[in-house]
C-alpha cells in the first residue's frame, strides 16, 4: 500500500485512485492504521477533486465488505429493498417493506434516522410503543425469514466504514459530496445481500437535493454503481417541494401509514408506493409488466394482507401497535390573503418540528413522537383569507415561540404555480 499521503496527494492532484488503494485506505481506516486527521484531508480531496464511476464502485465495495454481509443461504425467496434520500413526510418504507412482503419477495430493510430537518424511519417507528430497532444481525435475518420483511438500523458488524466515515464527514463539511453520497447508501444496502433495489431520490425545498440535476447525477451514479457490483438498481427523481401525503412527524405518519396500508391513503403516497413497488417486482420477475405489478401491490394494499403483515412486523419487533399513541394539541395556520398556495418551505417546516420537540438538536437526544403536522392544502390550490392551511400538534408554550416562523413556510401568490409532479425521471 502506498502511505496514506500519497494517496491523499493523489487525490488532491486530480488523479484517480486505483481498485487497491481504495481498498488498502479503507481497511486501513477501520484497523486505525489510517487516522482520522489523513482520512479528513483525503475526503475534502474527494470533495473538491470527485470521483470516477470506477473508483465509486471500488469505494462502495470496500466500505460494504468492511462488515459481514447477510447470508441467505437456501432462502427460496429474492431480497429487495428501497432507499430514500430523506424529505419531508416521507413514509413509503413504512409501506412498501410489508406490502412487498406480501408478494413473493423478502424485505431485509436498514434504515436510518433523521439527517437534518428531514424525518428517520426509525424515529417513525419507534413512536409505536416497545418497537425495537436495533436488532442483530441474527434477529434480522430470523424475523425476515418467519414474517418476510424487517425494517431496523444497521447492526455494528454491517459497513462499519461507512459509520466511521459519516461521522467524520459530518464534522468536516464534506457530507455534500455525490461521490461519498453514493457509497455511504449503497454500502449499507448492499450488505443486506440484495437481489434489487429501488432508489427515491428526493428534490426540492424539503430535500437535501435542491436541483433535479444534482438529485439526477446522484440517481444515475447510484444506479451504475449498483450494476457495476452486480445489484439491479432502478431510481426516480421524486418531487419534495411539498410533504408526500398530508402528515409530517413521527406518531402522525405512522397512523397515515397505516390508513395507506387499508387502502385509504393519500394519492400522491400510493402512487410513489405502487412505482416503486412496481420497479422492484419486475426487477425480480415477480411481475411481468408495469400494470400487472401495480394491480398486484394495489390489490394487498386494498384486500388487508399489507396492514396484516404490517401488523406481525411490529410484533415480532417488539410493538404494541394497539397501544396508545398520543397527539400532542392542535394549532391551525391560516392563510393571511386570498391566492394561490404558491411554495412550501419544506425545511423552514422540518425545523419548526424539531424546535418544537418533535426531532434532535444533539446526537441521542429525546424526541417527542407526538409533535406533528397535518398540511391541509397543496401546492397551486386556491385559498381564502383565514382558510387554514396546516395543522400543527404541538404544546401551547412551545408553539407560541415558533409560530411566526411556521406561518412564514407557507407563501401565496396571486396566481398559482406550475403543477408539481411527483415522479420527475426515472432512471435504469
Amino acid at each position: 500500500m502506498l502511505p496514506p499521503v500519497q494517496i491523499i496527494a493523489r487525490k488532491r492532484d486530480g488523479g484517480e485512485h486505483t481498485r487497491s488503494e481504495i481498498a488498502a485506505l479503507v481497511e486501513g481506516y477501520v484497523a486505525g492504521e489510517v487516522h482520522d486527521h489523513q482520512m479528513a484531508a483525503w475526503a475534502m480531496a474527494v470533495c473538491l477533486r470527485g470521483m470516477t464511476e470506477s473508483e465509486t464502485a471500488a469505494l462502495t465495495e470496500s466500505m460494504w465488505r468492511s462488515g459481514v454481509t447477510l447470508q441467505w443461504d437456501g432462502h427460496p425467496l429474492p431480497r429487495v429493498d428501497k432507499h430514500s434520500t430523506g424529505g419531508i413526510g416521507d413514509k413509503s418504507s413504512l409501506i412498501l417493506a410489508p406490502l412487498l412482503a406480501c408478494c413473493g419477495v423478502c424485505v431485509p430493510m436498514v434504515a436510518g434516522r433523521a439527517l437534518g430537518a428531514t424525518g428517520g424511519t426509525l424515529d417513525k417507528l419507534e413512536s409505536i410503543p416497545g418497537f425495537r430497532t436495533n436488532l442483530s444481525a441474527r434477529e434480522l435475518s430470523g424475523i425476515v425469514e418467519r414474517i418476510g420483511c424487517v425494517i431496523t438500523g444497521a447492526t455494528s458488524e454491517m459497513a462499519p466504514a461507512d459509520r466511521k466515515l459519516y461521522a467524520l464527514r459530518d464534522v468536516t463539511a464534506t457530507v455534500e459530496s455525490i461521490p461519498l453520497i453514493a457509497a455511504s447508501i449503497l454500502s449499507k444496502k448492499l450488505a443486506e445481500g440484495l437481489d434489487a433495489l429501488a432508489l427515491d431520490v428526493k428534490c426540492g425545498a424539503g430535500a437535501f437535493m435542491k436541483t433535479v440535476a444534482r438529485a439526477r447525477e446522484l440517481a444515475q451514479l447510484m444506479v451504475r454503481t449498483c450494476e457495476r457490483l452486480g445489484v439491479r438498481a432502478t431510481a426516480l427523481v421524486t418531487d419534495m417541494n411539498q410533504p408526500t401525503g398530508r402528515m409530517v412527524g413521527n406518531t402522525v405518519e405512522v397512523n397515515e401509514a397505516l390508513e395507506t396500508l387499508s387502502g385509504r391513503g393519500p394519492s400522491d403516497l400510493v402512487e410513489l408506493v405502487l412505482a416503486l413497488g412496481g420497479d422492484l417486482l419486475l426487477g425480480v420477475k415477480r411481475a411481468e409488466s408495469v400494470q400487472s405489478a401495480r394491480a398486484i401491490l394495489s390489490q394487498k394494499l386494498h384486500n388487508g394482507q399489507a396492514l396484516e403483515k404490517f401488523r406481525e412486523m411490529v410484533a415480532a419487533q417488539g410493538g404494541a401497535l394497539d397501544r396508545p399513541r398520543p397527539i400532542e394539541t392542535p394549532h391551525l395556520v391560516c392563510a393571511d390573503r386570498a391566492g394561490f398556495l404558491f411554495a412550501i418551505h419544506g425545511e423552514q417546516i422540518g425545523q419548526a418540528l424539531i424546535a418544537l420537540g418533535g426531532g434532535r438538536t444533539s446526537i441521542g437526544a429525546p424526541i417527542n413522537h407526538a409533535i406533528g403536522m397535518e398540511l391541509l392544502v397543496r401546492l397551486a390550490e386556491p385559498v381564502e383569507r383565514e382558510q387554514p392551511l396546516a395543522r400543527f400538534f404541538a404544546p401551547a408554550d412551545a408553539w407560541q415561540r415558533i409560530a411566526p416562523t411556521v406561518r412564514s413556510a407557507f407563501c401565496i401568490a396571486d396566481a398559482p404555480p406550475p403543477a408539481p409532479v411527483l415522479i420527475a425521471e426515472r432512471i435504469q
